[in-house]
């Protein structure tokens, strides 16, 4: 196993601890260790050569999330926003840390931990990547469980706000998602708002 291999796997036995968990092909698995791999998967489609920081990046996206609750913060607009920028920053530390662990450079860690905090997004094709990959997962895997939980109102606003964040590749690469047709909807009717 080499030295990318290992850290990713390493990212995987962190995840798999997440007490959350989702069912995939009829299987339990950890919550956040099905997003880290996820996440890989579509970085891989989206981008034919990403770099090593990007792939470690994308695969700590949410590294431990369940450990930061969103309950332990405000429930408004200011609690949602310290919460993730908090989020960021541990995850960015606890990659760090498995980074450091594995043999990596400091420039190397520094560089996943602005990848993580998406220093510079919209300026940086890999904090931008990163960004696109991430809306591209929430839009294949999980939009349609949060369809289900809130109004047509609220969605629109959500797509909509993810849109923004994208590039025209991470658009393009959107509308090529194998969607259910009411998803496909849904995105048509935010975008035409």
């Amino acid at each position: 196993m080499n030295q990318l291999e290992k850290t990713l796997a390493d990212f995987d036995a962190a995840n798999a601890e997440d007490p959350n968990t989702e069912i995939v092909n009829g299987q339990t698995i950890a919550k956040e260790l099905i997003y880290g791999q996820r996440m890989t998967a579509q970085l891989h489609k989206f981008l034919s050569n990403p770099s090593e920081a990007l792939q470690l990046a994308a695969r700590s996206q949410h590294i431990c999330r369940w450990k930061i609750p969103r309950s332990d913060y405000p429930m408004d607009r200011q609690g949602y926003k310290k919460w993730r920028l908090d989020l960021a920053v541990f995850h960015g530390e606890t990659a760090g840390t498995i980074l450091i662990k594995n043999g990596y450079s400091a420039d190397t860690v520094q560089r996943v931990k602005d990848l993580l905090l998406k220093r510079s997004l919209k300026r940086d094709d890999e904090v931008q990547a990163l960004e696109d990959v991430v809306c591209l997962v929430f839009i294949e895997f999980y939009l349609e469980d949060f369809a289900s939980k809130h109004d047509e109102a609220k969605l629109i606003d959500i797509i909509q706000k993810t849109w923004n964040k994208m590039s025209e590749n991470g658009h393009t690469a959107a509308l090529k998602l194998p969607l259910s047709d009411s998803m496909l909807a849904l995105i048509t009717k935010a975008l035409q708002a």
